[in-house]
């Protein structure tokens, strides 16, 4: 009698995590944009004057993503008026992430989009179609 013997296999997925000794390449435009802001000692990413015109917890929240590491660092803030309110939509490093939508006093609103689906947490459906006044307030253009 033959016996089968079962070996489990782990597959681990990335979300571009990043080793140590790994230097960034020039297409990687969230870097070069970090080292150009760096360079001109300005501060990160923020058009100037947008930084003064935002509520407190939304810098904040700007301010903690700027001490993550390159890998973990949402890819940009963008404002939106969306149902008559100024919201700010995070979108996050990674697909597999939901991004996240805020209103001014940082209440979560929803994940209209992101994670493993790519369609959210399903309590912002209309988001796309109803936001407006794209404005980037933090990161990298599209």
């Amino acid at each position: 009698m033959i016996k089968l013997a079962f070996i489990p296999v782990l597959i681990v997925l990335s979300c571009g995590s990043v080793k140590s000794n790994q230097s960034p390449s020039k297409s990687d435009s969230l870097i070069v944009a970090e080292q150009t802001a760096k360079a001109k000692n300005d501060s990160l990413y923020t058009p100037a004057g947008l930084q003064d015109k935002l509520p407190t917890c939304i810098k904040n929240k700007i301010d903690s993503f700027k001490l993550k590491e390159v890998h973990e660092k949402p890819q940009r803030v963008t404002a939106y008026t969306y149902k008559g309110k100024k919201v700010y939509y995070v979108v996050m490093a990674c697909c597999d992430f939901f991004n996240e939508v805020y209103d001014d006093k940082c209440n979560f609103l929803g994940s209209p989009d992101g994670g493993f689906t790519g369609q959210g947490d399903g309590k912002l459906p209309d988001f796309f179609k109803e936001a407006t006044n794209e404005k980037l307030i933090w990161g990298t253009p599209k």
